[in-house]
């Protein structure tokens, strides 16, 4: 039987564990953690806390002067809207939404087998030592489909080394860090980018109103930022975490086998045509000219268009297509009766998630509300600018201050709004451009996501990892992900330093 090796830094991570897990159940912490907001909001709002600063308006792009109060939930005002807001938070709480609609269509290509044949194949094409590279890969390049790849990929990384044998946690690991630690690069330009650049022009113009930079400003950028995160994430993986992991003691999946049954084979052909065919009804309905899910005013198909918006619908489809195809051709789904069964089977298995997620919107909702977040934000940002560091060190200070407010704020478009009117111009006076700004944000941003136990798919995460390990909790999952949080923020850190010192072009233009 393989023994765990015990490095310092692994028994450090075996101590975060430990401690991690002696916490209590996540709802009860947040539960903890809105009685500790509710007394903090009183008290700075008796101190009269409050902040001013300029923010961009995401859709307006106005840049407008605002002051921010710490507001207490224990005025009348902070009661009634806990009292009154309880089921517009969790039903406004857009993970949960998405996470049911995805999951029906995963569970039910799950349930029939086209996970775990798909898998199967997978490792049977692929050389041993390249599956981490290519499911990292894969991962980075799944943030173009917005939360698909928390959904998607994640899971199936984890059944992806089981299927070989190899701790599926290292597999889930690696997934989770390629797409919540680099998320915010990628090899194509995704709907956010735009967004960001607007709100990176808007705060430009503070201080230049004829310059602007476009949608590919940091391309170059996120092209090697692709390349080398793909190498750090898999080396991370398979010499820090898996070795700590351990041997997998599990076993295989129990149809494991050198190859494909019959069965499977037809399956998966069947898929296949299942999955082409609802490509093509969607196809129909998003490339002609005119097609419902363009844009109705300017036509184009991704940014700001109905396609995007219904992404993760598309993608549910096309797990269901190619699932029920699957089941039929293998001979798992024979009625209706078993379709409907396995996916009321995946949507009760969400349960604890579910009531997770319902506790988490109120957290999210009541700290919103009292502004802590952002008056923390602008007293950072006020401290960094005001310390009279050098331009390296300011923009390395800049990715640590971005990386430990994504904590507080860990959605990427509302912390760049806060962000962009204090550091753009900041840089901008001390020589350095602002797609410098925007990238080094990219590089703070990303790798907290994979230790935030505030992030929208975080408990999401919890409930994969325990399918493999039951007592597994919040600090199980720092402990996994924290390797590859410190290593991504120093690398990636590392490489913006050297790109900004040999004044490579971030993009092009």
């Amino acid at each position: 039987m393989a023994t765990k090796q015990h490095t310092g830094m692994q028994r450090l991570l075996d101590i975060v564990e430990r401690v991690g897990n002696k916490v209590p159940h996540p709802a009860v912490i947040f539960l903890i953690l809105i009685a500790v907001i509710i007394v903090l909001s009183h008290v700075f709002y008796l101190l009269g806390t409050a902040v001013a600063f300029q923010v961009v308006n995401p859709e307006t792009h106005v840049i407008v002067d605002a002051t921010a109060r710490v507001n207490s939930l224990l005025t009348v005002d902070g009661l009634r809207f806990m009292l009154t807001s309880v089921v517009p938070n969790f039903l406004g709480f857009t993970a949960l939404g998405v996470v049911i609609v995805a999951m029906v269509g995963v569970g039910l290509a799950e349930e029939a087998g086209l996970i775990g044949a798909l898998m199967r194949k997978l490792v049977i094409v692929s050389p041993p030592k390249a599956l981490t590279y290519i499911l990292v890969f894969v991962g980075i390049l799944s943030s173009v489909a917005a939360d698909a790849g928390y959904l998607v990929l994640i899971p199936l990384a984890a059944v992806a080394y089981q299927s070989v044998g190899r701790h599926p946690l290292a597999g889930l690991a690696a997934a989770f860090a390629a797409v919540g630690g680099a998320f915010g690069v990628n090899i194509l330009v995704k709907p956010v980018d735009g967004v960001l650049t607007e709100i990176t022009n808007d705060a430009i113009h503070l201080m230049n109103p004829l310059l602007s930079i476009d949608l590919t400003a940091n391309y170059y950028f996120s092209l090697a930022s692709v390349v080398l995160l793909t190498v750090v994430i898999a080396l991370v993986s398979d010499k820090l975490v898996e070795p700590r992991l351990g041997a997998w003691q599990g076993g295989k999946p129990a149809e494991e086998g050198g190859e494909l049954a019959a069965g499977e084979r037809r399956g998966l052909t069947f898929a296949w045509w299942g999955f082409l065919a609802v490509l093509a009804v969607f196809a129909l309905l998003a490339l002609p000219p005119g097609a419902p899910l363009r844009n109705p005013q300017t036509g184009a198909l991704l940014g700001n268009s109905p396609f995007m918006q219904s992404l993760i619908v598309v993608i549910t489809f096309l797990f269901l297509g190619a699932g029920l195809a699957y089941g039929i051709g293998a001979g798992t789904l024979k009625t209706a009766t078993d379709v409907i069964n396995a996916i009321v089977k995946t949507i009760g298995s969400l349960s604890s998630l579910i009531f997770l997620l319902l506790v988490i919107s109120q957290f999210v909702a009541y700290f919103s509300y009292t502004n802590m977040g952002m008056v923390a934000a602008v007293k950072m940002g006020d401290t960094l600018g005001h310390a009279g560091f050098g331009t390296v060190p300011l923009l390395t200070g800049f990715v640590l201050v971005v990386f430990v407010v994504g904590i507080l704020i860990p959605q990427i478009i509302p912390k760049w709004a806060l962000f962009a009117p204090v550091f753009v111009p900041l840089f901008m006076q001390l020589g350095v451009g602002p797609e410098a700004v925007l990238a080094a944000y990219r590089v703070g941003d990303s790798p907290s996501n994979v230790i935030n136990p505030l992030m929208p798919y975080f408990a999401l995460i919890v409930t994969f990892v325990q399918r493999y390990q039951k007592d597994a909790g919040v600090g199980t999952v720092i402990a996994l992900m924290l390797p590859y949080a410190v290593v991504l923020t120093v690398v990636w850190t590392l490489l913006l330093i050297v790109w900004l010192l040999l004044d490579i072009p971030f993009g092009p233009g």
